[in-house]
């Protein structure tokens, strides 16, 4: 089934709510690390939120170069349209 990337975009936001301090709006530009204080042990139990979700497997070292909420929700969609 294919899954495009605004459905991957509104499951992580709504993943993220859980980070997120009052106020605080999740959007593609949201940093992860520096405005959802996203460290890595809440990082790992996210990612394994995520492969249940959307039953995919995330390679740690594909998360280097994630930073921002549009990244992650890029990676999660190239991903699983990769299946």
């Amino acid at each position: 089934m294919a899954i495009d990337y605004t459905d991957v975009l509104q499951k992580l936001c709504l993943h993220l709510e859980q980070f997120a301090g009052p106020g605080v709006v999740i959007t593609p530009e949201t940093d992860l690390i520096n405005q959802l204080a996203i460290d890595s042990v809440k990082l790992l139990n996210l990612i394994m939120e995520i492969e249940d979700e959307f039953d995919i497997s995330v390679p740690i070292n594909a998360l280097a170069d994630v930073q921002t909420v549009h990244e992650l929700a890029t990676l999660v969609h190239q991903i699983k349209s990769a299946k």
